[in-house]
Parts: structure tokens; sequence; C-alpha cells
């Protein structure tokens, strides 16, 4: 897990807290329905730790919200132009993923840009969708990425797209030799 967190990742963490207490859970009963240790989910809602892909991948999916939304409820209300420079920007450093919130995420829409740079050996896992039924539309611009989706491996290079509907489980692994950039299109079902 990342060390020292950040503004983003302080107001993450107080976010997530709320969530546990509005579905009145404990943190035992967060940590059974999401697969992780109750230490683990302390130290994230005292800030203490950054958390990773995979772990906002498990809560999400406990609280059945993809990760766009999650962040944007972190975000103050955003205007409908986000010039690039002001674009929320989150670091799963342990990982070597970074992701940029292209479009102006807001709760009362169904579609969200996604900018995505992955490392040279980046692999993530993610056990569920956040929201089953999530449609992707996933546009490789450098390097090349291959992601796992129902079981098939699909390698998805520069100028590709590809489109699919997430209901399992899904992975994203760079082979290298260079950092994959790619643009995630994600539409509610």
């Amino acid at each position: 897990m990342g060390n020292d967190p950040g503004p983003l990742e302080a107001r993450l963490a107080g976010r997530l807290s709320e969530l546990r207490l509005e579905h009145g859970w404990s943190l035992e009963e967060l940590a059974r329905r999401a697969g992780v240790s109750r230490s683990t989910l302390s130290r994230l809602e005292r800030g203490e730790i950054s958390p990773t892909a995979a772990l906002l991948g498990k809560l999400c999916a406990a609280y059945g919200r993809p990760m766009s939304r999650l962040l944007a409820e972190v975000e103050p209300e955003p205007p409908q132009l986000v010039r690039a420079e002001r674009q929320p920007v989150w670091r799963d450093r342990e990982t070597g993923f970074t992701r940029r919130s292209v479009s102006p995420p807001h709760p009362g829409l169904r579609g969200e840009v996604i900018e995505g740079v992955l490392e040279p050996g980046a692999d993530i896992a993610y056990e569920e969708p956040a929201v089953a039924g999530l449609e992707h539309h996933l546009l490789v611009l450098d390097g090349a990425v291959e992601l796992t989706v129902g079981g098939a491996v699909h390698a998805v290079r520069p100028g590709d797209c590809l489109r699919y509907r997430l209901w399992g489980p899904s992975r994203f692994v760079n082979p290298g030799p260079g950092p994959v950039r790619y643009v995630l299109l994600i539409v509610l079902p």
C-alpha cells in the first residue's frame, strides 16, 4: 500500500468511513463483505495508508458503486469544463497505476472518461466489478495492455478499442517494455 496520503486520499478516507456508517456496518462486517482485513480498513479510514487499486475495487464492490463515483464524491461539484491541469489524478505507486479523471464526474450522469497509465510489469486484478454490467470501452493510445475479461485474454494495442460489459473478475497487465496509456469510457447500466 502507498505511504504518506495526500489531500485526495484524506478526503477518500473520510468518505469511506462515512459510507460504512451510512450502511450501518462495523469494521468487522465490512471486512467480511469486502474480503479485506479489519486492521487494513481501520488504517485506511484513519488516513494512515493510501488504498491500492485492488483494495478500492473490493470496497467499491462491497458498496455497489463504481470507483469513478466514489472518487467523484470526494471532489467538489465539478464545472462542465475541467482543464487538464485541474483533472484529479490518483496514483497507486505499489502497482504502477495512475488514473486521471478526464471528464467532469457527476453523480447524476451515466458516463465517464478516464485516462489510465500502467507502468511496465503492472498487474492489477479486480475480483468483481463495483457495479455488475458496467459497459467499458478501452482505447489504447500508447503501449499495449493485456486485459482479461470473462476468462478471455485480449491483447489491446495502440488504436485498438475493446468494448465489453463487466460481470466478473478482470485483470489489467502491462507486459512492457514501456508504459501503456489508455482511455477508458465507463457507462453505468
